[in-house]
């Protein structure tokens, strides 16, 4: 039994496992008043800086040599801003049964982002994938979730917050996450190689800026008495809807790629850029469209969707790596 679980722990992503202590950090200790106000203000820097590295990260001479293979993005925008949000809203026959009202609008949530930057891209250089079209076609997708989130969000949910109305809130994400992409865009020139040296510290940059507003967004949860909703039964209605949605979507941009008469490296880009939903992009994002506690429940099931697509596409690019060795030792001998 110990080894089971020492398996088991080896499998979980180190970053899901600080988000699950930083949860607990903000039900035993939520921040109250005056901390609060900090924690706001902590939260509005991380994002924006988050958003300066991604920009600066970005080579305009990699994105537009990616424009060239638009059947591929094409078919992974398809999948992020029209099937997932299809099959986002068929699980509303689930709602009062297996998702109470607020954990279903986090699902929907859910299917309404952008896909992955870093695990899309990692796992589709371990599976022997065309890596060029997934850096451009996952870099895409978040630019443009910017705005499709949001709007997507104004037609399927309710987004609106006090004293604010739908245009204010997309002028705030502008403010916040595109603006700051743009100003890295610009600062490239002077600090894209500094990044390139210092990888592991902008790393952590990252996912301490990730830490900080899921910290935020639970503490007003915890305040706001969020965990008297979330049952077990319904936490496991939750992990059930997660592996379905993943489930579907693996198989129709899997079985649709080879349809499409697409080869294998750019189907393998498409399977893992695809199947994706973005915690960098979404726990921001929620945190400037939703109302107070209503946060904590709204990127619960995104966080466990995450660790979900993580351990499943691991597995799958590691059997393609697998395979795609066999073939070339076939191929020589």
């Amino acid at each position: 039994m110990p080894r089971v679980f020492s398996a088991l722990f080896r499998r979980v992503d180190p970053f899901i496992m600080c988000l699950l202590l930083t949860i607990v950090l903000a039900s035993f200790l939520p921040a109250r008043g005056a901390a609060a106000s900090g924690v706001g203000g902590l939260q509005t820097v991380a994002v924006a800086l988050l958003f300066f590295l991604y920009g600066a990260r970005l080579s305009p001479r990699e994105a537009l040599e990616g424009l060239r293979q638009w059947r591929l993005h094409g078919i992974v925008f398809a999948v992020t801003f029209a099937l997932f949000p299809l099959l986002g809203v068929l699980v509303r026959v689930l709602e009062p049964g297996l998702l109470g009202p607020q954990l279903y609008q986090g699902v929907l949530f859910l299917c309404l982002l952008p896909s992955t930057v870093q695990s899309s891209i990692a796992f589709t250089s371990i599976a022997r994938g065309n890596v060029a079209a997934a850096i451009c076609s996952a870099t895409f997708s978040n630019l443009i979730g910017i705005l499709a989130t949001p709007l997507l969000a104004a037609l399927l949910l309710n987004v609106t917050k006090s004293g604010a109305d739908f245009a204010g809130q997309v002028l705030d994400i502008v403010l916040k996450l595109l603006v700051p992409f743009i100003g890295g865009q610009l600062a490239r020139p002077w600090i894209a190689g500094w990044i390139r040296r210092h990888k592991r510290m902008t790393t952590l940059v990252d996912r301490g800026s990730i830490l900080i507003v899921v910290y935020g967004a639970f503490s007003e949860g915890v305040v706001g008495g969020i965990w008297g909703q979330l049952t077990p039964p319904r936490l496991v209605g939750l992990l059930l809807v997660n592996a379905l949605l993943l489930a579907a979507v693996l198989a129709a941009t899997s079985y649709g790629s080879r349809r499409m008469g697409f080869a294998k490296a750019d189907r393998i880009a498409i399977i893992f850029c695809g199947s994706k939903k973005s915690l960098a992009t979404g726990v921001p994002m929620a945190s400037v469209l939703f109302a107070g506690p209503m946060v904590g429940l709204m990127v619960l099931p995104l966080m466990l969707f995450h660790q979900m697509q993580l351990m499943v596409c691991a597995g799958l690019a590691r059997r393609w790596a697998a395979k795609a060795d066999v073939d070339h030792a076939a191929v020589i001998s």
